[in-house]
């Protein structure tokens, strides 16, 4: 079966990794209700949300949910962010830590 974006078979196709380099990722960290910290990141375009999102929260070992076009995951994961973001393919230089 072929890939309906780029043509090519199935196993061959490159879109998600194309995909993932081309994202502006955004994460900054917000304080809600009683002082609880969230960790927002978003800036994501034509991935799979839901997935990202149980991936960095299995990563990261917390709670989170993925709406509206960004994820929020619970607590304060700023500083290990980067490194996870990078491992799942998405490019250094398109990440921003705020």
């Amino acid at each position: 079966m072929n890939c309906p974006r780029c043509g090519l078979p199935e196993e061959l196709c490159v879109c998600d990794e194309m995909t993932k380099e081309g994202q502006r990722i955004r994460v900054r960290s917000d304080k809600r209700r009683y002082g609880k910290v969230v960790t927002v990141v978003d800036g994501f375009k034509d991935v799979d949300l839901e997935n990202i999102a149980k991936d960095l929260k299995k990563r990261l070992a917390c709670g989170g949910t993925a709406k509206n076009d960004h994820i929020e995951l619970q607590g304060d994961h700023l500083n290990k962010m980067r490194e996870i973001l990078i491992g799942m393919g998405f490019s250094e230089d398109m990440i921003d830590i705020a």
